[in-house]
C-alpha cells in the first residue's frame, strides 16, 4: 500500500474507542479520570465515539458518563447490556427494550439466577464466598474505596455478581468453579473481585455495538483500552488493542501472552490511557496505519 493509499484509508475510517474504567480510564486508587482529560477533550473535539465498557452497573455508569461529557452508548456489567441513547442509531433495533432515556440490548443472565447459582456452588463445594448480594453498602464502600452513596449504586446489579473467594484450598476451588461451569455460567477475575456472569462478555457486547456503528458509518477502526484479563475478550475483537500499566507499573502477563499484538500504553491507568490515545490520534492525523 502506498503512502497516499494509507492516508486515504485512514481518512475513510472512523475511530471508535472502547474503554474499560477501573484502573484504565479511572485511577485504581482515586477513581479520578483527570489525567486523561487532554485526550478525552481531543476525542470529543474530533467527534470520536467513546464507549465505556465496564463491570460497573448502569446506576454507576450513567453519572460518570455525564461527568465525562459523553453522549455515546455504553456497556455495563461485563457485557450484560448495551445501553444506547434514544435515536442514536437512525434504524430500528427490535431486540432493544426501552428504558427511561435509553434502549437496552440485554445480553446477560438475570441477576437472581446468578446469585442462586453462586450460593449453590459454594455450598456444594464447601467453599466460602462473599457476593455483593451479601454485602452492605458500608462494606462495599470499604472494599472498593467508595463513598456509601456510590456503593449503593454499585449494588444495583442486573447481570453480573462480583464476589470474593475466601477459601484457599485449590481442590475445593476447582470443585466450586466446576459447579458453576455445569450451570453454563462464566467468571472472570477483575482488579478487586471475581465476577460471575452468563454467556455474555465484554467482547460479545463490543462486537455487537461495533457492527451497529459499521451499519451506520461504514468502515470504522475500533480501539480498545484495558488493564486486566477481564478486558481480554473485548481487546481481542478490536482492531487496535491497548494495555495500560497496572498500579505497580507492570503490564498484565496473561493479556500479553494471549494477545501478543497488544500495544502497551506508556503509563499507569489514566496517565497511560491519555498518552496512548494522543499517540493514536497523532498517527491518524499523519495518515499512519496503527493496525
Amino acid at each position: 500500500m502506498t503512502g497516499e493509499e494509507e492516508k486515504g484509508r485512514q481518512s475513510r475510517l472512523r475511530l471508535v474507542v472502547f474503554t474499560d474504567l477501573d484502573a484504565t480510564l479511572l485511577d485504581h486508587h482515586t477513581y479520578s479520570w483527570q489525567a486523561a482529560a487532554t485526550a478525552l477533550a481531543r476525542l470529543r473535539s474530533a467527534h470520536v465515539p467513546v464507549i465505556l465498557c465496564t463491570s460497573k452497573t448502569r446506576a454507576e455508569t450513567e453519572p460518570l458518563r455525564a461527568e465525562l461529557e459523553l453522549s455515546d452508548p455504553f456497556i455495563v456489567e461485563n457485557g450484560g447490556a448495551i445501553v444506547i441513547p434514544l435515536d442514536y442509531f437512525l434504524f430500528a433495533l427490535p431486540e432493544a427494550q426501552p428504558r427511561e432515556h435509553f434502549l437496552l440490548l440485554e445480553l446477560g443472565t438475570p441477576y437472581a439466577k446468578l446469585v442462586r447459582a453462586l450460593e449453590e456452588a459454594a455450598t456444594s463445594a464447601e467453599v466460602t464466598v462473599r457476593g455483593f448480594h451479601q454485602m452492605s453498602p458500608a462494606e462495599v464502600a470499604t472494599l472498593c474505596g467508595l463513598d456509601v452513596a456510590a456503593a449503593r449504586r454499585a449494588l444495583q446489579r442486573e447481570y453480573d455478581e462480583p464476589f470474593v473467594l475466601e477459601t484457599q484450598d485449590v481442590e475445593k476451588q476447582e470443585q466450586f468453579f466446576a459447579r458453576l461451569r455445569q450451570q453454563e455460567l462464566r467468571w472472570v477475575r477483575g482488579g478487586r473481585f471475581w465476577h460471575l456472569m452468563g454467556e455474555n462478555d465484554k467482547g460479545e457486547a463490543v462486537f455487537c455495538l461495533a457492527e451497529l456503528y459499521r451499519r451506520r458509518d461504514g468502515a470504522i477502526l475500533t480501539v480498545g483500552l484495558g488493564d486486566s484479563p477481564n478486558d481480554l475478550d473485548f481487546l481481542a475483537v478490536v482492531d487496535v488493542p491497548i494495555l495500560v500499566a497496572r498500579a505497580d507499573g507492570s503490564y498484565d502477563e496473561e493479556v500479553q501472552r494471549v494477545l501478543p499484538r497488544v500495544r502497551l500504553a506508556p503509563g499507569i491507568g489514566p496517565v497511560g490511557w491519555n498518552a496512548a490515545v494522543l499517540e493514536l490520534l497523532e498517527e491518524a492525523r499523519a495518515g499512519k496505519d496503527p493496525v
